[in-house]
């Protein structure tokens, strides 16, 4: 049977670490994101650096996903993009690179028409330069990045992965 939320939605009510990766039941596991939040753009931005500043990408990207769904129409891709820069980060922190440049790439192709006029202050040239970086060097790298370490700023400017 599935887990399903007081709405009698699906929901998958396994704990998770803190890369989202599901845990046994009754292991602990890190708060989860509430889904379907509905925040301002600035929330959206600051709730997600919050998160991937503390090393939890794959609940950035929860939070980036609501704003994907909620956020007008002209600014999807933006946070569509935003959310897969995110689960790229998710991805380069389990060890799955080729997963993680591909979803790096992917995220830089969504925000990167909205470079000449970017939204919320959000550092679009930065994020793709970084994006891009990080995906050609991750294969290089060898090791496996802790998330906190290669976690991109979302606003202002956006460092590069020095593994």
């Amino acid at each position: 049977m599935r887990d399903r939320d007081e709405e009698g939605r699906a929901r998958n009510a396994r704990p998770r670490d803190g890369l989202g990766r599901p845990l046994p039941y009754g292991a602990p596991g890190v708060e989860r994101q509430p889904e379907g939040v509905v925040r301002s753009p600035g929330e959206s931005l600051t709730e997600a650096q919050r998160l991937l500043d503390r090393g939890r990408p794959f609940h950035a990207h929860e939070v980036l996903e609501d704003a994907w769904k909620s956020g007008p129409e002209g600014e999807r891709e933006l946070w569509r993009g935003l959310a897969q820069l995110a689960v790229g980060v998710t991805h380069a922190a389990r060890g799955n690179a080729v997963g993680a440049a591909a979803l790096l790439r992917r995220g830089a192709r969504s925000v990167g028409p909205y470079a000449a006029e970017p939204p919320h202050g959000v550092d679009v040239a930065g994020l793709v330069a970084w994006a891009e970086a990080l995906a050609g060097e991750l294969g290089a790298a060898g090791a496996v990045p802790p998330a906190a370490a290669i976690a991109p700023r979302l606003r202002g400017p956006s460092g590069s992965f020095r593994p």
